[in-house]
């Protein structure tokens, strides 16, 4: 949880505030089929519904205020992975911070699979 005090009074963020926005942003981005997701016992890997897509977004909070996030995520068969990872990072950077006023220190795509369609 972050907490953002002023004079005025203060706002204290959730983690799920933090995976939701970035699961939206990143699902957002082109070549991505969607967030990618285990069940707790472990079992196959499997793409999340759109209500639970923040189970493939885990976050970590730094000592000195900042926000590191990992997603975990499911692209088309035949993008340029690397690009689309790239336009993740920048993309959920940017909405995470633009929405919430905390720094992203850094953000690390895990491609968990390719789906042909």
């Amino acid at each position: 949880m972050v907490n953002i005090s002023n004079e005025k009074g203060s706002i204290n963020i959730t983690g799920d505030v933090f995976t939701n926005i970035a699961g939206l942003a990143a699902t957002s981005c082109f070549g991505v089929k969607g967030m990618a997701g285990r069940s707790k016992e472990g079992g196959p890997l499997q793409l999340l519904r759109r209500e639970s897509m923040s189970k493939g977004v885990f976050t970590r909070f730094g000592e000195d205020g900042s926000l590191t996030l990992e997603l975990h995520i499911g692209v088309d068969s035949g993008v340029n992975i690397s690009a689309v990872c790239r336009s993740i990072i920048n993309e959920v950077s940017y909405k995470v911070s633009n929405a919430t006023g905390v720094p992203v220190k850094s953000v690390d795509v895990f491609v968990d699979t390719i789906i042909a369609d």
